[in-house]
């Protein structure tokens, strides 16, 4: 088996910058444009309106966050387009966020 990672094992975790103090990554996939990660929100975690280039989605593991008054939790699903904001977000006891963001499409 390629690659075998635990998500859930305290292994291969780092500080995740650009994101608010105690939010933690663990990259699973980071290759040609792709990225995949973990990130594992902290209790108080509040992050503020923003977009990307890319394509975004985010499925929540364990715990929860709001969005827009919505609260998300475990099993809760969201696609974001390039370029569409998103955001604040806030999780009062922290989560865990599986997130991929499609390669990057230079037009042709």
């Amino acid at each position: 088996m390629k690659n075998l990672n635990n998500l859930f094992d305290q292994l291969n975790w780092e500080k995740a910058d650009n994101y608010p103090e105690g939010t933690f990554k663990k990259t699973l996939r980071d290759e040609n444009g792709a990225k995949t990660i973990l990130l594992k929100l902290p209790a108080g975690f509040n992050m503020e309106q923003h977009s990307h280039i890319t394509t975004e989605q985010n499925l929540v593991l364990r715990g929860s966050f709001t969005y827009k008054g919505i609260n998300y939790h475990e099993g809760s699903y969201q696609l974001f387009n390039a370029h569409e904001e998103h955001g604040p977000y806030y999780s009062k006891e922290g989560a865990l966020v599986l997130v991929i963001w499609d390669p990057y499409k230079t037009s042709e």
